[in-house]
């Protein structure tokens, strides 16, 4: 799998419980098309993350690369439904990283012959 992971924080004055419908009715729309397998929001507890990152941290997994470019496809074509659903969300968030993980070791790793 490959997670894309985004640390972000909301806007002042958004409320949690809007921004998690948009992000609902979002990941729905993407899965739906199976732009993505799943993903997870979380909210850093007690106020321990490292710093400069955002409130919140939303995981997004895909299959492979090819499922992940699906997804960024289809919302980079700014064509309805998918701009509404990610104007919906993006509107709401301020403050955003991203980063890209995959689960290791790869399925695919060859054992025995690595040079370094």
């Amino acid at each position: 799998m490959d997670i894309y992971h985004i640390w972000f924080n909301l806007k002042p004055g958004v409320r949690d419980t809007a921004f998690t419908e948009a992000l609902a009715g979002y990941m729905d729309h993407l899965r739906s098309l199976g732009a993505v397998e799943s993903h997870r929001l979380m909210r850093r507890k007690l106020g321990l993350a490292p710093p400069g990152l955002g409130e919140f941290h939303l995981m997004i997994e895909t299959r492979d690369m090819a499922q992940l470019e699906t997804a960024f496809s289809h919302v980079a074509s700014r064509a309805e439904p998918a701009e509404a659903a990610h104007h919906g969300v993006n509107r709401l968030v301020a403050g955003v990283s991203f980063g890209l993980y995959r689960d290791f070791p790869d399925e695919h790793r060859t054992y025995g012959e690595e040079r370094f």
